[in-house]
């Protein structure tokens, strides 16, 4: 089970200093999976190892991950956190989406809505889109001029090392989806009233500038990636796929911060005596 676990890692983390072309990059891949079915099991049986260490990670309060999730929009970032996060105890795990600033947030520096929202000990915090919008649709849209968004690389990278030195793991996964595969999702969207609610003209406006995206998402990836803080670019089109992958490393990285139970500060034997003369019986 290591072994397939370490295979994930190493298909789809991307190396420090790396370059990065998404466009080399498959978006359909089904791994060594023969079926969706298959993977959808293992996605079963990786929701148990799940919940026992963040159950761990919980009880011990010393150590918190970040798990941040970009991609263009329609990739999945929602059935994401759905499918791998939703079944965990939600007491250990926030999940928070940033959308554009709020006038409030516009009158601080653009990490300054981000930091209160970083994991405390014992959590698991998910970021659904985050601090990297302000290298990505600022960019691309030309909100503010290159001299404001091109030292952010450095501050963000700054942040995840203030992170990690305090004592929390950064995962970053780069959902990849196909253009093809975007637009027949608009097109589910469209079909399904209960899913209208998403329907935007950003998300048409964003496909129009789908090249200045991508070369945004390529820089961010390079720029902004470490041992501590490592980027993973995860194939999407296939949605059981994108969620196995994703849940792997997830646990992979748990199981490597090896989260303990805190002492035992209770007197055992006193509690023992107390629920025996109590009527109970062990």
């Amino acid at each position: 089970m290591g072994r397939i676990m370490n295979d994930f890692i190493k298909t789809h983390r991307i190396e420090p200093g790396q370059s990065v072309d998404l466009d080399q990059i498959e978006t359909r891949s089904k791994g060594e999976f023969q079926s969706k079915s298959e993977g959808r099991e293992r996605l079963a049986e990786l929701t148990e190892s799940l919940r026992e260490v963040q159950y761990r990670l919980h009880a011990e309060q010393r150590q918190s991950l970040l798990v941040v999730l970009q991609a263009p929009d329609a990739a999945g970032k929602d059935g994401t956190i759905r499918k791998v996060f939703g079944p965990l105890n939600p007491q250990g795990v926030k999940t928070h989406p940033f959308k554009v600033p709020t006038p409030i947030e516009r009158r601080h520096d653009f990490l300054w809505r981000v930091h209160s929202k970083t994991p405390a000990a014992g959590e698991i915090a998910v970021f659904n889109r985050s601090h990297y919008e302000d290298v990505l649709v600022v960019r691309v849209k030309d909100l503010v001029p290159r001299s404001i968004w091109e030292p952010r690389y450095e501050h963000i990278n700054a942040f995840e090392k203030l992170l990690v030195d305090s004592g929390t793991r950064v995962l970053k996964f780069y959902l990849h989806v196909s253009f093809e595969e975007q637009l027949e999702r608009f097109g589910k969207r469209l079909s399904n009233p209960a899913k209208h609610w998403k329907l935007n003209d950003a998300d048409y406006e964003a496909r129009e500038a789908w090249s200045d995206y991508r070369a945004a998402y390529q820089d961010m990836i390079k720029r902004c990636n470490s041992d501590d803080s490592p980027w993973h670019v995860i194939p999407a089109d296939r949605k059981w796929y994108r969620d196995v992958v994703v849940a792997e490393i997830v646990l992979a990285t748990l199981r490597e911060m090896d989260p303990q139970y805190p002492p035992v500060e209770a007197d055992l034997d006193r509690y023992a005596e107390l629920f025996e003369a109590a009527g109970g019986s062990l």
